[in-house]
């Protein structure tokens, strides 16, 4: 019995090779997952409060940064942001669940975000948040 050897490059093609669709469909899927992740992690964390079956009345202490150099507590223009931190130990005492909310211009410096946020903290002020437009 003698082997026939076959060319295989004559015979015509019998399947269609599903191995470079396999490969796309994958990377797609790959792709399509990194860009969820990404989508998903760009949003702020919030510290929303919690329903329940009454009105539960919150206090929010509100903190504002102006470009021109003003600060404001609940509306009322401070002197300079150094009293932010007796009129926030007085909100504090007045309410212990107290939640600031820091709200700066977008061209306020950076570093007088973080002295709010640093007098906050120093009042006693745990809860602080981010006021977005």
């Amino acid at each position: 019995m003698a082997a026939t050897s076959r060319n295989d490059d004559d015979d015509m093609i019998s399947g269609i090779n599903v191995t470079p669709l396999v490969d796309i469909t994958l990377v797609l899927l790959i792709i399509f997952m990194v860009t969820a992740k990404i989508i998903v992690s760009q949003s702020l964390p919030l510290d929303l409060p919690k329903a329940a079956q009454g009105q539960e009345v919150q206090l929010v202490f509100g903190l504002e940064l102006h470009a021109n150099g003003d600060t404001f507590a609940d509306g009322k223009k401070l002197a300079g942001e150094d009293a932010i931190l007796p009129i926030a130990r007085e909100a504090l005492a007045k309410n212990p669940e107290l939640r600031a909310v820091i709200r700066a211009d977008t061209t306020v410096p950076h570093g007088r975000v973080i002295r709010a946020l640093d007098l906050l903290k120093q009042a006693g002020v745990s809860k602080i948040a981010f006021g977005v437009t």
